[in-house]
Parts: C-alpha cells; sequence; structure tokens
C-alpha cells in the first residue's frame, strides 16, 4: 500500500516545513513495525518549492492469513486460494489507516513541538493514493471528500488495460488538492475515509472504534452530509456502536448550534452521582468464580494444578473452610515466588499445616495428588501441546481422581474484544492453542464420559451475547452412579474385614 503527501512552498514558508509537521526528516528514511507489516517513511522530493512524504506498508499477506487462524479477507471464511491472493498487500484499507495513526499520530493531533504555529497554518497539500478500493465508486469518492475542502480526481481502474471491455474494477486513482486545509486534518480526513471506502476493517469494531471515529471526525464529521454513511460504515455496520456515535454527533451539532460546550447539552446527569464501578479486573473475576464453585462443592481438601505464584492459594487460606491447600506446579521459580507470597517461613504453624506447595508435573501421573475433595486447573491447559493433553487428563481425572474438578481457560471467541491483540494472536505468548466454546464443551464431555464425571459451563467475566464471556469454566463433579459403585466396593470392602476379625 501506498500514498504520498505533498506540500509545496515559498521563501517565507518553505516546503520542508512538511518534515516538522510529520516529526519525519526528509533526508532520513524511517521505517516502523505495525501489528500487520512493515511500514517505511521517506522522501522521493524535499526542497523549499515542493516536499513530499511517501508512506509504504508492506503486509504479509501470508502471515496475515496465518494470524487469522486460516480465515478468509477480513475474517470472513473464503477458498483457500483467495485467502493468500487478494487485494490486502496492495489497496489502501483499514491497513494503511492504522498505520497513518501509528506513524503520523503527532501530526493527526495537530503536535509540533519545533514549530507550535506551523500545524494550524492552511497549506497548499496534494494526496495520491494509487490503488484505493471505492464500494460506490468514483461519485461516492467525491461525495465523501468534497465537502472537506478537496478537489477530488478519482480516476477508475480498469480491471485490465489490454482488455477493455472487461470494464472497470472497484478500484481508483485517487488524486486530492486542497490550499484550505491543515495537514493535521487533511490526515484525519484519510484516517476515517479510507476504510470507509473499502467498506471493510482488518480488526474488530469495539465501543472504542466510537471514540476514534469522534476524535478524527471532530471539526468536520458532524455536519458533513454523508455523516450517516460514514458511521455506519466506520463501525462496520453495527447498528449498537452507530447509533451510539450519531447521539453522540447530534449532542455536537447542537452544542455548536448553541454556541455552547457539549458538557453543557449533555448534563442531565451531575458527575458528582456517578456511582458505576470499575469492572475487577479479569484474574480477580475468576479467582471469586473458582472459590464460589469450590465452596458450592462442599470442598475442604483442595489441589491448586498448575499454581504458578500462588495466588489461587493465597485466597484459598483466607478462607478456614479449605483445611488442606495443595500447590503443584513444574516450576520451582514459580514454587519459590509462592512460596515468598504466602511468606511461608513466617506463617503461623496451625496455619502452616493447613497448605504445602509441591514440584510435579501433571502429565505424570503422581500417588501424592490421590485422595483430595477437589482440584483446580486454571488456565493450565492452554499451556501444554495438544498430544500431551491425554497424559494431564489421565493423571488429573484417571489416576488423582478428586470428587471435583474445575478447569478454566480462555475463550478464544472473546479474543476480538481486545484492541490491542492482533487479530489470530493468542492471549499470551506460551499459549499452545486457545478454544472456542463448542471445542471447549466437546473436549469437556468427552472427558467426562471417559471418566465417570458430569460436568456443567460457567461464564467467567461479562457474557458477551455475540462472542460469549472471557474465560470458560467447566465443573467436573463424579457421577452419582460412579459414586453409588464406588461406595459399595468399599461397604464391600469393610464387611469383609469385620467378618475377619469376628
Amino acid at each position: 500500500m501506498f500514498l504520498t503527501i505533498s506540500m509545496s512552498g515559498t521563501a517565507a514558508s518553505p516546503a520542508t516545513d512538511l518534515g516538522f509537521l510529520l516529526h519525519k526528516h526528509p533526508d532520513n528514511a524511517q521505517t516502523f513495525t505495525t501489528s500487520h507489516g512493515i511500514a517505511h517513511v521517506f522522501y522521493p522530493e524535499a526542497d523549499a518549492g515542493r516536499c513530499t512524504a511517501a508512506l509504504l506498508l508492506e503486509v504479509d499477506a501470508v502471515a496475515l492469513v496465518r494470524r487469522g487462524k486460516g480465515k478468509g479477507r477480513d475474517g470472513a471464511p473464503g477458498a483457500a486460494l483467495a485467502q493468500y491472493v487478494n487485494d490486502r498487500p496492495y489497496a489502501a484499507s483499514s491497513l494503511l489507516a492504522v498505520a497513518i495513526g501509528n506513524v503520523f499520530s503527532s501530526a493527526m493531533r495537530g503536535v509540533c513541538k519545533a514549530r507550535p504555529e506551523a500545524p494550524a497554518q492552511a497549506r497548499p497539500l496534494r494526496v495520491e493514493v494509487p490503488a484505493l478500493p471505492a464500494r460506490g465508486g468514483p461519485d461516492l469518492v467525491r461525495h465523501l471528500f468534497e465537502p472537506l475542502g478537496w478537489t477530488v480526481t478519482a480516476e477508475p481502474v480498469a480491471l485490465d488495460a489490454e482488455f477493455p471491455e472487461w470494464g472497470e474494477s472497484r478500484y481508483v486513482g485517487l488524486v486530492l488538492e486542497s490550499e484550505a486545509l491543515t495537514l493535521s486534518e487533511a490526515l484525519r480526513h484519510l484516517y476515517v475515509l479510507l476504510p470507509v471506502l473499502d467498506d471493510a476493517k482488518h480488526y474488530w469494531v469495539s465501543s472504542e472504534e466510537v471514540d476514534k471515529l469522534l476524535r478524527a471526525g471532530e471539526g468536520w464529521l458532524p455536519g458533513h452530509p454523508e455523516q450517516k454513511l460514514i458511521t455506519s460504515r466506520y463501525l462496520s455496520r453495527r447498528w449498537s456502536l452507530t447509533r451510539q456515535a450519531m447521539e453522540r454527533l447530534e449532542l455536537v451539532r447542537l452544542a455548536e448550534s448553541d454556541d455552547s460546550e457539549v458538557e453543557e447539552i449533555d448534563n442531565a446527569v451531575e458527575e458528582e452521582t456517578e456511582t458505576e464501578e470499575k469492572p475487577a479486573p479479569l484474574a480477580v473475576q475468576r479467582r471469586d468464580a473458582i472459590l464460589d464453585a469450590l465452596r458450592r462443592s462442599g470442598a475442604a481438601r483442595v489441589l491448586d494444578l498448575g499454581c504458578g505464584q500462588g495466588q489461587l492459594v493465597q485466597a484459598l487460606l483466607k478462607d478456614p473452610a479449605f483445611t488442606e491447600i495443595v500447590g503443584v506446579d513444574v516450576s520451582m521459580r514459580a514454587l519459590t515466588i509462592a512460596s515468598r507470597r504466602l511468606k511461608l517461613d513466617r506463617m503461623g504453624e496451625r496455619q502452616a499445616a493447613r497448605v504445602s506447595l509441591l514440584q510435579g508435573s501433571l502429565a505424570y501421573t503422581d500417588k501424592r495428588l490421590k485422595g483430595y475433595d477437589a482440584a483446580v486447573l486454571s488456565e493450565v491447559i492452554e499451556h501444554l501441546d495438544l498430544p500431551r493433553l491425554p497424559a494431564l487428563e489421565y493423571a488429573v481425572f484417571g489416576a488423582a481422581r478428586p470428587r471435583t474438578v474445575l478447569v478454566t481457560t480462555p475463550n478464544v471467541e472473546y479474543n476480538v474484544r481486545w484492541e490491542t491483540l492482533p487479530a489470530g494472536h493468542t492471549r499470551h505468548g506460551d499459549h499452545r492453542f486457545e478454544w472456542t466454546r463448542e471445542e471447549f464443551r466437546a473436549w469437556a464431555h468427552r472427558v467426562a464420559e471417559l471418566h465417570g464425571y458430569d460436568v456443567e459451563f460457567t461464564p467467567v467475566g461479562p457474557d458477551d451475547p455475540e462472542v460469549g464471556p472471557p474465560t470458560q469454566m467447566a465443573v467436573f463433579d463424579i457421577s452419582t452412579a460412579e459414586t453409588s459403585t464406588a461406595e459399595t466396593r468399599t461397604a464391600a470392602v469393610r464387611v469383609v474385614k469385620e467378618a475377619k476379625t469376628a
């Protein structure tokens, strides 16, 4: 993807001011890493009369597909070849808009410490985008940019120059020219309208996108004649977000017409009366859900398998209902940190008798783990390679066989709600996999059936109606039939022993 921004100048106001405004020196070629490729900034020309900055974004199409876990363009299922052969590396899109926001962030905000007065000055500008997807054609391009003060040239690109009868593609070669706009305004126009014209985004659109749109659209979007179309397309046609943005834009319009501030219009609720509390961190919600499940199970002797640095063990110690707590981890370093966290060396004798830390691998059976009421595998299974998971299943459910087993793991469907998490990435670099709700349930039902457990599922964290909760938890309990068989077997053994004694 490629675009150029050119500025004309005079001896009194040289075009090389563009370097100050962009915070990129014309004599240097600079490289920046983005979540989907490498952005290069360089200057094909730079003198007092004319200065041009070029932004070249190299997108790794193969990596884009792999990070998307085999999904097609923009996360939609597609043919195998189309996943790799598409316009993503070449045509301006939300990928390029994100690069503009990252590379030229100060210029977009109108900040220039070297020349504080320069960002507010309108300059003769020319922007060129050789390949721009335009869903709506050249007419829509003009309808979007001309009301903002641009002179627009949008030349349709032929499907094939050698076969003109094939007609035009959905791409245009775009040239924008203006002498009445600041560079900050120009960049904000591009940041919003490039993905609007492409009518697609490469990442999940969350409520934070509303704030981005309003920041970039400040001063021009509230009065734009195509405001509704821009808002809807920028927010990927998500109705709830579009309505939220339109309501906030209407407040801005009312404030401007009344020559007042938005806060003066939107004052139905006093700021001091705001009582909404910030949600607890997900790790805290997860521990609370585990503690509630353990209390409901009536467990007194609990295993924390893969205890890490001992946060859950510490929480269990605070409840006297848990009379014996054992933390197990393969990492000696993690156990050392857990010991320091729990202050084992300074703990009273009675409290110390309730807790112990053991080094051990969950891929092997361990006699020390038998006979406990409950075991917890909190954010553990996703750290194992899938071929090793059956060994853990047998070691816990087959050999140790606690009455209750709690398993929590990330819900990969929820990952789209994390804006800072690139598409296709796991939440932690050490995660070998992350399951959908369907995949987790299928695994849990198979394990339960194989080892004689019943299983129920509990959401942990906000249960999103579209993608579910951030964490999913399965609660395994030894089935009633299995318990009855075990009790019968124990009673029979006791009768035989009593008979022999008599």
